[in-house]
């Protein structure tokens, strides 16, 4: 009799013992949580622009260019309560060479909460080897992940617009065709990479027919153009930054 309610006893300490330390460990779990729950959400959000003439946005206003265009739009859905900070790195006339040699320059922080890319037509108009771009894209995504806090979902590749429908190109088939081959390697790679492309190319092959898309230098697109290619990337961006 003795010998049964030492095995009893033994077994209840036990079970109270193990209740004793799981009760604990949830406790733990529950105030972890709550502390989570009670973090301030994140209010300042950081944006990052890498290109050339169209992220700069050449012949056109400051506000007028798409990043500052997207940034505005963005101000204005999440309200007066959020801050965006905009960092451009751009120039007429860059080639995926120099904003690869231009990020190294500045080095910027890798804390962006959402970063574009748009970048390639210079490769096609100085007649670099394609090459080049199957070598030097793929390196500019990797960094634009990398300066997104290294995150894939924070970033956006922009398809390269068609300047063979301005005053400039005249309506050059041949233009067009190259800028297809550029965009259809930068697509097929992000596709197989998971990552967001946002295609433009199509509105800016509407600017012969609809001048008022095409800047007054008669080759970059104009604030409208621009205002057009912020309508297809918002949705991306809301999405992104909302994650």
């Amino acid at each position: 009799m003795k010998k049964i309610i030492y095995v009893l006893l033994c077994s209840a300490l036990t079970y109270f013992g193990c209740n004793t330390e799981q009760i604990a460990e949830n406790k733990v779990v529950n105030l972890y949580e709550e502390l989570n729950d009670t973090q301030d959400p994140q209010t300042t959000f950081k944006i990052l622009a890498l290109g050339d003439s169209y992220t700069i946005g050449a012949s056109v206003c400051e506000s007028c260019k798409f990043p500052e265009q997207l940034k505005a739009q963005l101000e204005s859905h999440f309200g007066t309560d959020y801050n965006f900070d905009l960092k451009v790195i751009a120039a007429t006339g860059w080639t995926t060479t120099n904003l690869i040699n231009a990020i190294e320059d500045e080095n910027p922080e890798d804390s962006y909460d959402l970063v574009t890319l748009l970048i390639g037509v210079n490769n096609q108009y100085q007649n670099k080897p394609f090459t080049l771009y199957e070598t030097e894209f793929p390196e500019l995504v990797n960094t634009a992940i990398n300066l997104g806090k290294k995150d894939k979902n924070n970033c956006i590749v922009i398809s390269i617009p068609d300047y063979a429908y301005t005053p400039f190109g005249n309506g050059n088939r041949n233009i067009s065709a190259a800028i297809d081959k550029y965009n259809n390697f930068a697509e097929n790679y992000c596709i197989s990479k998971g990552i967001t492309y946002v295609n433009i190319t199509a509105i800016t092959r509407l600017g012969l027919d609809q001048p008022e898309l095409v800047a007054l230098d008669g080759l970059h697109p104009s604030e409208l153009a621009y205002s057009r290619f912020v309508d297809l990337i918002f949705p991306y961006a809301i999405d992104k930054l909302k994650s």
